[in-house]
């Protein structure tokens, strides 16, 4: 999938340049959506630093990086949910996540509860086959002091705990936020936007 997005996004890059000539060429940025201002108008993403399409996102590059969204809604896709999860390694039971105050990355360890692993979108762990819709794929359960978080992409559904000051942190700390695809010519403004982790490739 994250290797068929590249090659799509090359296709749309040379589109990009050639519309009006004489103009300067644009660049493009991508990464995962921490914060997302509908009143300002404004993105803030955390870039994914790796460039190799063949390898899973790398989404460390700090400092955290804003830009205005498109002013044509033709070039905006849609609206980005922000999370602040960068990353669950269920291997090593850790979790890490991008605390605002700090403006910084926090690993933390955590109890596991539960892990099951090669999870399909259409389980029904996951998928609601009454309603044909996806069940929510972060639960935060503070009376039971647990977290449940189903990753698409790593196709695990994980519960655990963590110690009892970060139940304190908002739902969204635990939820990955969606990775977006930034076209621009100006640092800090988005010609175009593509939301990524809501655009299906394979739709007709």
């Amino acid at each position: 999938m994250r290797k068929l997005l590249f090659i799509v996004t090359c296709l749309m890059v040379p589109v990009f340049l050639l519309t009006g000539c004489g103009q300067e060429f644009g660049k493009v940025d991508q990464g995962r959506t921490i914060a997302f201002d509908k009143a300002k108008k404004t993105v803030t993403l955390i870039r994914d630093t790796n460039t190799d399409p063949n390898k899973q996102p790398n989404y460390n590059g700090l400092p955290p990086v804003t830009y205005a969204i498109p002013t044509d809604p033709a070039e905006m896709g849609p609206e980005p949910k922000p999370g602040g999860r960068m990353k669950i390694d269920t291997k090593k039971n850790q979790i890490v996540i991008f605390d605002p105050k700090e403006q910084n990355f926090k690993t933390i360890d955590y109890k596991l509860i539960e892990q099951k692993e090669n999870i399909e979108r259409n389980n029904p762990l996951v998928f609601d086959k009454a309603t044909e819709k996806a069940k929510p794929n972060l639960i935060v359960d503070r009376e039971k002091k647990t977290i449940t978080i189903y990753s698409a992409r790593q196709k695990t559904y994980t519960v655990f705990s963590v110690p009892d000051e970060y139940f304190a942190y908002p739902d969204s700390t635990w939820d990955a936020g969606d990775e977006v695809r930034i076209y621009y010519k100006e640092p800090g403004k988005a010609s175009r936007l593509m939301n990524v982790s809501k655009t299906d490739i394979y739709k007709k």
